[in-house]
């Protein structure tokens, strides 16, 4: 047992295997200092939002309302799994739909991540995980009306869910689904290209991303593709600015 072991430590003390450490520890340390020499940063700071979601001011978001009460996540292992506590989990309303719209009423679900160490929970994943499966899925170009004629393209993802077990009532049940991410003052459309972004930043001392999740009505009456893009353009072209000027990091 003990030439065993003898026999292993002579192993580790040839000249070739010390020569091949020493030569990965200088070359691991060179590196670090050479990203420093260049700049690279890559152990970002927390970056915080300039005003927090939840004091994301009603009066801005008219002729939308937000029908109270308003969501909070309550489930210890879900607020954990979630990753933050600065997010907004509204219904909101648009004033100017007729009662049987089915957009009248929409899911808004935002959450802030103040550090790129990740970019979790997706609804492709979310929603197949809470008892649902997914029933279509494709990239869309979001047009947002600015001030004046000014315009902006959004990349972002459609995606409709329905139950996996449905009875013969929920058969019909069909959930539209519209979210894309902010990430570092520019929008990404999916989880890889959000990741994609935040690598880009090598020089910056702070990342950030935030995932704008909308869903419509949960039900036989679900809007169509055309109709959901709509509303979720008319919807963003009133909140966007605001989170914007009043919420995300300049």
């Amino acid at each position: 047992m003990m030439g065993e072991i003898k026999n292993n430590v002579r192993v580790y003390l040839q000249p070739a295997f010390v020569i091949c450490v020493l030569v990965l520890a200088v070359a691991g340390v060179g590196m670090s200092i050479s990203m420093k020499h260049l700049g690279i940063v890559l152990q970002k700071e927390a970056l915080p939002l300039k005003r927090s979601l939840e004091r994301l001011d009603e009066a801005d978001l008219a002729p939308y309302r937000v029908v109270v009460p308003k969501r909070k996540i309550t489930n210890k292992e879900i607020l954990k799994a979630l990753g933050t506590e600065d997010y907004i989990q509204w219904i909101m309303e648009d004033t100017e739909q007729p009662a049987t719209s089915p957009v009248k009423a929409c899911l808004l679900f935002i959450t802030y991540y103040p550090l790129p160490d990740r970019v979790p929970h997706v609804p492709e994943e979310c929603w197949t995980g809470g008892g649902y499966q997914r029933l279509g899925s494709e990239d869309v170009r979001l047009t947002i009306q600015r001030t004046g004629n000014e315009k902006v393209d959004i990349p972002a993802k459609y995606l409709v869910f329905g139950p996996k077990k449905a009875n013969v009532w929920e058969n019909s049940v069909r959930v539209p689904n519209v979210h894309f991410f902010r990430v570092n003052g520019c929008y990404a459309g999916g989880r890889e290209e959000a990741r994609i972004t935040l690598n880009k930043n090598l020089f910056g001392k702070h990342s950030y991303f935030c995932k704008v999740e909308l869903v419509f009505n949960a039900g036989s009456n679900a809007p169509s593709k055309e109709q959901s893009i709509e509303a979720s353009e008319r919807l963003l072209g009133v909140i966007l600015p605001v989170l914007e000027r009043n919420h995300w990091p300049d």
